[in-house]
């Protein structure tokens, strides 16, 4: 089949490498005009106006990394060959956890450290070199073709920005969260697609270092962050010897939001978290970027298949085109790809079957990623709650004789000690977390339910918990900006 790719970032670089290694004549259009660098460094000054998040923490989740084991073995060897690491479970574990013990499965629980634009060009490297897949950067799409008098309407090709069209059997369109898709299918007469949008409730800010000569990363590199409730942060390892801290406070926060893009107060506040102070010490590490900030973020499900009827066939959204979530969960480019892999085998079930090939791999979206995508949205909920209530002055615990107010405390006061305590709940947690286990398996498991409500149920024998950050009124003090 002849496919167009539109977008050149993971997710379509993915589809592409999926798609060409399975026979299909593969032509990916990219807007932004990256020519390809040499190294590593060199991708990470790549001018990505059309993905301006390259710049910020990523992670690359266990879901991807195995998809790449199990399948792209060359590419995942080609990213460590470029300096990415492989992050295993049970690696630097805390000496609280005395119940530890490798278990079968926990072979498939390793994330990749790596910087996105090291992701990207070691993706684009390989991919450029397939046989059957051509790429066309500078170029952009701004519409599509679809036949006449054919109901669902059938997508043909894409219209592009120089006014010619290019033709192709089916259109990936993986053109990230900020996608035109439902604006090109409107303007051939289709209808919009169902959508659901939740704001995140958050603005983030990310600035990148690298370890000084001589210097190594701090002992503990995994799972590193905390949840203030006003501030959220983390670290995220890179590759060839490079982190990032990235920190985020609601958007309600005015304060916050107007001082952390600037560099010694960033610098003061990672300096005054217990998890991030190793970090940026100055004899440690050196900033290789200014602060980059993101905002306007969206938790956004679109929805093209209506009561079992696709809006349009030949054409399938992939990545944030089709789902997105909150940015500081990492989940953004293993979901990109493993939608990808999603398409590619549905593609692959139904050559000539357009309208089966649409509906299943809307199934497989809707049963496979989309829980994540509810997860995300309950998770920003509560925390918005929270930001709310201290920004506010109030508790944010709530009244204590609310149903929810014992849940939150069990949350609390159970499941984060269980992190710190017991291997059986921190291997279920990183499960989740990296798109293996279905996302309520932490409430549902009876297992895991006995295990958190133990710990909860010991909380008052148990010295206060390990401090996370000052207090908001503090932090503000210490930057200069008493309340």
């Amino acid at each position: 089949m002849r496919i167009i790719v539109v977008g050149g970032g993971v997710s379509g670089l993915g589809s592409a490498l999926m798609l060409s290694r399975t026979g299909h004549q593969v032509t990916v259009i990219e807007r932004d005009d990256t020519p390809l660098p040499k190294t590593a460094d060199e991708a990470f000054e790549w001018d990505r106006r059309g993905a301006p998040q390259v710049r910020h923490s990523h992670a690359f989740l266990a879901r991807l990394r195995n998809l790449l084991r199990d399948h792209y073995p060359d590419v995942l060897q080609a990213l460590l060959d470029a300096g990415a690491t492989e992050m295993r479970f049970g690696d630097n574990m805390a000496p609280t956890i005395a119940n530890y013990a490798p278990e079968s499965g926990d072979e498939d629980l390793g994330l990749l450290a790596c910087r996105r634009t090291t992701f990207e060009w070691v993706l684009r490297t390989i991919v450029t070199r397939e046989g059957n897949v051509t790429i066309h950067t500078g170029t952009g799409v701004n519409g599509l073709i679809a036949s006449a008098n054919q109901m669902p309407p059938r997508i043909t090709g894409v219209t592009l920005e120089g006014g010619q069209t290019s033709e192709a059997d089916v259109v990936i369109v993986a053109n990230g969260r900020r996608s035109a898709l439902p604006e090109w299918l409107e303007a051939i007469g289709v209808a919009t697609p169902t959508e659901e949008i939740e704001d995140t409730g958050i603005v983030y800010y990310s600035r990148f270092y690298r370890l000084n000569n001589g210097q190594e990363f701090p002992t503990a590199i995994g799972g590193i962050g905390g949840d203030l409730g006003y501030l959220k942060y983390g670290v995220f390892v890179g590759d060839n010897r490079t982190f990032s801290v990235t920190l985020a406070t609601s958007t309600n926060d005015a304060e916050l939001r107007r001082r952390l893009t600037d560099e010694s107060v960033f610098t003061t506040i990672a300096s005054a978290l217990p998890a991030t102070m190793a970090w940026v010490e100055s004899s440690r590490a050196t900033p290789i970027t200014d602060v980059h900030t993101m905002a306007g973020l969206l938790n956004r499900l679109r929805t093209y298949v209506e009561n079992g009827t696709p809006i349009a066939v030949g054409v399938l959204p992939i990545g944030d085109a089709r789902l997105c979530t909150n940015p500081l969960y990492g989940r953004g480019c293993s979901t990109g790809f493993w939608t990808a892999h999603l398409a590619t085998q549905a593609i692959n079930q139904h050559p000539d079957h357009l309208d089966a090939m649409a509906t299943a791999y809307h199934a497989a979206v809707v049963t496979e990623v989309e829980p994540h995508y509810r997860s995300s949205v309950a998770q920003d909920s509560e925390a918005r709650r929270v930001a709310t209530a201290l920004l506010d002055g109030e508790n944010p615990d709530g009244d204590p004789d609310d149903p929810r107010a014992f849940m939150r405390s069990v949350l609390r006061e159970g499941l984060l000690p269980a992190l710190r305590f017991d291997a059986v709940v921190l291997r279920a947690f990183f499960r989740t977390l990296n798109l293996l286990d279905d996302p309520n398996t932490l409430v549902t498991d009876p297992e895991i339910q006995g295990r958190v409500l133990n710990i909860w149920n010991a909380r008052h024998d148990r010295g206060p918990e390990p401090t996370l950050g000052p207090p908001r009124a503090e932090l503000l003090t210490l930057i200069g900006r008493p309340t």
